[in-house]
């Protein structure tokens, strides 16, 4: 059995938004699967950390980076403590690890999050509801953070054709803790 996403290009998403990182990045790509964007960044000269519960899947990652075989949802999270400067999440939600996602990322640091929306059921899977989020989720997400503000540099929520999906994404850096620092140019 292939793992889903094997062989496929990155999320234009994570593409257009992964052009902001500083050389050498640490990058959390949660959920990664098969890897294609841990494989992608580590390709960049990122440094990586995958994580994801499938350890045949990680098994075919060996060398890509640091690579955490865990059940993020049933246990508890591998990573407590660290943050990166960016964290990377696709097709992924399970909403009680929500705050710990974006507390995993540094100040100064991108969060990059794309996953299925409300109105997917109309089009394919998934369908349930606990697996689309809810409109303005991840805009909630970031700016009911205690821990920092957030620069929302894009967010989308909205159908995609090819294939069919409704989708929701977010694009957002966590402020420098410094209220004199200036902020950091982000081309848009």
């Amino acid at each position: 059995m292939t793992p889903a996403h094997a062989g496929q290009d990155p999320s234009p998403w994570v593409r257009r938004w992964a052009a902001l990182l500083p050389r050498a990045a640490s990058v959390l790509d949660v959920a990664c699967g098969s890897g294609r964007h841990l494989r992608w960044l580590a390709s960049l000269g990122h440094r990586v950390t995958g994580v994801d519960r499938d350890a045949a899947a990680l098994a075919a990652l060996q060398g890509q980076g640091e690579l955490i075989v865990a059940d993020i949802e049933a246990g508890a999270w591998p990573l407590a403590g660290r943050r990166f400067d960016a964290v990377v999440v696709t097709h992924y939600l399970w909403r009680p690890l929500m705050p710990t996602i974006v507390a995993s990322v540094a100040p100064g640091g991108l969060l990059v999050y794309e996953t299925f929306a409300a109105g997917n059921a109309s089009v394919g899977k998934p369908s349930n509801p606990h697996f689309l989020l809810r409109p303005g989720e991840l805009l909630d997400a970031v700016r009911g953070d205690p821990a920092g503000d957030w620069r929302v540099l894009g967010y989308e929520d909205g159908f995609l054709d090819a294939p069919p999906r409704f989708v929701q994404r977010i694009a957002a850096v966590r402020e420098a803790l410094s209220a004199d620092a200036a902020p950091p140019r982000y081309p848009l």
